[in-house]
């Protein structure tokens, strides 16, 4: 019973071909249900993680969410859930696991996912907080930016709606290739807590400000995090669409895919 379940459950969320539109399950979950627990989720300490999969259950319906791969590249979540009865396909980063960073396995996974939900005609709706693609020696060697790459054209080249909400980090090219606007992004949304810029403001200045002096650089840190730690820069710019109350979040998606 335990192997049949889960083929049980794949099998109702999808359409029977490709030409077909997505099954839609009668739910009494609303989309004005809100979740103030949303708005307490993530920590003020942008290094403390916490679970992303709780974001997801409080999102759709009944808290109902089917984890596609949960043991494989545990950095990323891909799965199925629902919206209002309508199956969606939801990407998301975990904290908890390398921090959320992309790597090889990550970027394969998902880039896979994505070109799945197109294929049957699922929405994609993607959760991001990400601090950037994994260094190091073994990623080089092993093709991280080829890999990379393969989320990238997933993402550009899928004609499904595909909805973005960030949460907390969003830096660099890692942030452009999870269904940034910059990859036609129907609807890119952002919680106050969003960070959107090329990396974090400790290491930017340290860069930047290169042997300057370290009172100097504390002050510099604290006017790269004033500019740069909230969503209203990249709002301005036309990169997010509108910075919601994460217990929002839910009503908000509901509505755009309508």
């Amino acid at each position: 019973i335990d192997a049949l379940l889960p083929p049980r459950i794949l099998f109702v969320s999808l359409p029977l071909s490709g030409k077909e539109k997505p099954p839609r399950r009668f739910t009494t979950d609303t989309r004005d249900r809100e979740e103030p627990a949303l708005d307490r989720i993530v920590p003020e300490d942008p290094n403390v993680p916490y679970d992303m999969n709780q974001v997801i259950s409080r999102i759709v319906d009944d808290a109902d969410f089917f984890e596609i791969m949960p043991a494989f590249a545990r950095n990323i979540i891909v799965g199925f859930g629902r919206l209002e009865g309508r199956t969606i396909g939801v990407i998301g980063n975990q904290p908890t696991q390398l921090a959320g960073c992309l790597d090889i396995d990550a970027s394969v996974k998902a880039a896979r996912f994505v070109r799945f939900c197109d294929a049957f005609g699922l929405p994609v709706v993607t959760l991001v907080d990400v601090p950037g693609f994994m260094p190091g020696v073994a990623q080089e060697h092993g093709g991280i930016i080829r890999h990379g790459a393969k989320l990238l054209y997933a993402y550009a080249e899928a004609t499904v709606p595909k909805l973005t909400v960030i949460t907390r980090k969003a830096y660099g090219g890692a942030y452009d290739v999870m269904a940034s606007k910059h990859l036609r992004g129907d609807v890119n949304l952002a919680w106050p807590s969003s960070e959107i810029a090329v990396m974090g403001a400790k290491g930017a200045v340290e860069i930047i400000f290169r042997g300057m002096p370290a009172e100097q650089q504390e002050k510099e840190v604290a006017r790269y995090e004033r500019l740069f730690t909230n969503p209203l820069t990249a709002a301005r710019r036309g990169f997010i669409d509108d910075i919601i109350e994460p217990r929002q979040t839910r009503h908000r998606l509901c509505q755009e895919l309508d």
